[in-house]
């Protein structure tokens, strides 16, 4: 999310991530990975929505995605949490800070 606000980035991550809060297989997932009930307790603690939603300059988001990478992911989906008119140009301005093209859709 590019916002370098925490508590908008928590608010609106917490809404994104409320499904998955209900979700075992996601809870299971988490807990392996070190999160313990509390924090995958609805809303979802400050720890888990850091954890799993970059948020910040387009420089840190582009860094955090880096970090799976670095970590030997071979792709990093992304789901960019802001209204339908900001989309793309969210996208185009994280995909520049990632040294990627941005294409611009015609139609």
């Amino acid at each position: 999310m590019l916002t370098i606000d925490p508590d908008k980035a928590r608010a609106v991550g917490r809404k994104a991530l409320d499904i998955y809060l209900n979700l075992q297989n996601y809870l299971n997932s988490w807990k392996r990975l070190g999160f313990n009930d509390s924090d995958v307790e609805r809303p979802g603690s400050d720890r888990l929505v850091d954890a799993v939603v970059a948020y910040g300059t387009p420089e840190a988001i582009a860094a955090r995605l880096r970090q799976h990478l670095d970590a030997g992911a071979d792709h990093v989906a992304v789901q960019v949490l802001t209204s339908s008119e900001k989309l793309v140009p969210a996208l185009a301005e994280l995909a520049g800070s990632l040294g990627l093209k941005a294409h611009k859709e015609i139609g």
